[in-house]
């Protein structure tokens, strides 16, 4: 199963309060939402790469516990971006104090923050030109890491603010940088 893509804004403009009951409603279902209302039906993961997905999640999860520096999601955390769009990357982390300025209520719902770190892990039923616009628009609200990995071909586009995207041919394994000091992705069982 591909991606559904709708526009209900001739229809109805779904307020955040809308939007969010909706995704609690459809638990079974993953909703994400563009900054001009179109609302995207992702499709489930399938089993190998929900398995790969876990994988990336953990790595990142351990590493945090350890530098005890941020919050850690994974594929069904939603976070509202600065442009008004509502996206669930594959795995995400935000700065710690970034997260605690953030209030109860707002760290309840879809977070109003772009995360620091984003992962999206290529699917079969994925489009890469939507995938690399989705990166761009995270770099364009302020993440200031971003991996795009390719599994069919074993690649790895790097986002960063202010820079050409960097393409990596069978990486074994990917460096936090400055955002995420210390972690280092092993891709081993990703690929």
């Amino acid at each position: 199963m591909t991606s559904l893509t709708i526009s209900l804004d001739s229809v109805v403009k779904l307020t955040d309060e809308q939007f969010y009951t909706l995704c609690q409603a459809n638990r079974d279902l993953r909703f994400e939402r563009s900054p001009n209302g179109e609302l995207t039906i992702l499709s489930p993961a399938g089993s190998e790469t929900g398995n790969r997905n876990a994988g990336i999640t953990a790595q990142l999860w351990v590493w945090n516990e350890l530098s005890n520096q941020g919050l850690v999601f994974d594929s069904s955390t939603g976070f509202k971006l600065p442009n008004g769009a509502d996206r669930s990357p594959d795995a995400a982390w935000v700065k710690l104090e970034r997260w605690t300025a953030l209030t109860p209520e707002q760290q309840q719902r879809f977070a109003p923050i772009c995360p620091d770190f984003v992962v999206e892990l290529m699917s079969p039923s994925d489009n890469l030109i939507a995938l690399r616009l989705k990166l761009q628009e995270y770099i364009d609200n302020g993440i200031r890491l971003g991996w795009l990995i390719n599994r069919d071909t074993q690649t790895v586009e790097i986002y960063r603010p202010a820079q050409p995207v960097e393409l990596l041919n069978q990486p074994a394994t990917l460096s936090g940088e400055d955002v995420l000091p210390g972690f280092s992705l092993k891709l081993e069982k990703i690929w």
